[in-house]
């Protein structure tokens, strides 16, 4: 009789390496298909109309971009702690207290020229991301209190207190009733491309982009993230600090995830507000994986959710629900976490003899 086994790959393969993730997406828009044609839509006008959606205009693919920008930065801060195996979830959490703690400086030093008062910030958005990162880091790195469930209980109290703050002290006696702050002066504005909305947030994170892959492939840190990410009992014997480690990676991923924050309020709203994000903090976590953690990746795959969130955007127009585009993702994560099980694993087929 034939019965099949599963074997621990020995070599890793650039074909499976590359066609696992594509094939994965290509099952989960499959899926996806056949949900849109048994609930009566038609599966190629919807994907049509998302294409057309977020690439038919040069509008289209500003707005694109726009959606990108967050995606590529969360994507980023959350692939740092992946990298050591630290399962950061927060990173929603960590850009409501980078908008929060941005806003505050651009509320309360709105005077300050644009020199002083984006770098000031920056800064802010950094710390109070960072604090959000720091907390579970160190309950991890010298409790071992897992940081799965601590980042994602995070995300809820960050997100309670900004929405404490729009509908309390401060929200905006000229908003009727909507829960806003006042309008950061023009110093707190993020410098956009041309009548464009896309802005200078891109350029931040092509440059972390970059820092990343330098500081991961070349430095002595870097090295020791991978080791640690692989063992911590070989990290231990060669004398590498894990605990401290952990700790500065998560203050790291969290910090970018601040500045994510920092950037939505700077460069879109120019005003804290409630639902600032709509998930990019969950969503970066798909970004992460889909692009196997490596930093030019990140960017390419965030391009292509954004895109995706865009053109979901757009069939809403003709009756389509949004949730459609959020089944896609959750399929396109389900079936991603199963290609990285086959790409660990082959499947072969041998004969057992009967007894």
């Amino acid at each position: 009789m034939i019965k099949a086994k599963m074997i621990k790959r020995q070599h890793e393969s650039l074909l499976v390496d590359i066609g696992v993730p594509i094939f994965s997406i290509l099952l989960a828009f499959i899926v996806s298909g056949l949900f849109l044609y048994f609930s009566g839509y038609d599966p190629g006008e919807t994907f049509s109309r998302m294409l057309k959606g977020a690439f038919g205009s040069s509008y289209a693919v500003s707005e694109t971009i726009v959606k990108a920008i967050p995606l590529m930065l969360a994507g980023l801060a959350v692939s740092l702690a992946f990298r050591m195996k630290l399962w950061n979830i927060g990173a929603e959490g960590q850009l409501y207290m980078g908008a929060f703690a941005a806003s505050w400086v651009a509320l309360s030093f709105g005077d300050l020229s644009s020199w002083v008062l984006l770098p000031l910030m920056f800064l802010a958005g950094f710390i109070g991301g960072a604090v959000w990162g720091f907390i579970p880091g160190a309950l991890r790195g010298y409790w071992q209190v897992n940081e799965t469930i601590t980042t994602l209980m995070l995300n809820y109290i960050a997100i309670s207190w900004v929405s404490y703050l729009v509908f309390g002290p401060w929200k905006d006696p000229a908003s009727k009733g909507f829960p806003l702050t006042p309008r950061f002066t023009l110093s707190g504005y993020l410098p956009s491309f041309g009548d464009s909305r896309v802005h200078m947030g891109l350029l931040v994170a092509v440059v972390i982009a970059v820092l990343f892959y330098l500081v991961l492939r070349y430095s002595r840190w870097g090295y020791e993230i991978k080791v640690i990410g692989e063992s911590q009992n070989a990290a231990r014997y060669a004398g590498m600090n894990v605990a401290r480690n952990m700790v500065l990676v998560m203050l790291i991923s969290g910090g970018i995830a601040g500045i994510t924050g920092m950037i939505e309020v700077s460069g879109i709203t120019h005003r804290l507000q409630q639902d600032i994000s709509p998930g990019y903090g969950f969503t970066a976590v798909i970004v992460a994986w889909l692009a196997r953690l490596h930093p030019f990746s990140i960017i390419v795959v965030a391009f292509l959710f954004g895109a995706l969130l865009v053109g979901g955007f757009g069939i809403q127009t003709f009756g389509i629900p949004y949730s459609i585009v959020l089944m896609l993702e959750g399929s396109i994560l389900f079936f991603l976490l199963a290609g990285e099980f086959l790409r660990r694993y082959k499947i072969i087929l041998v004969r057992k003899e009967e007894q």
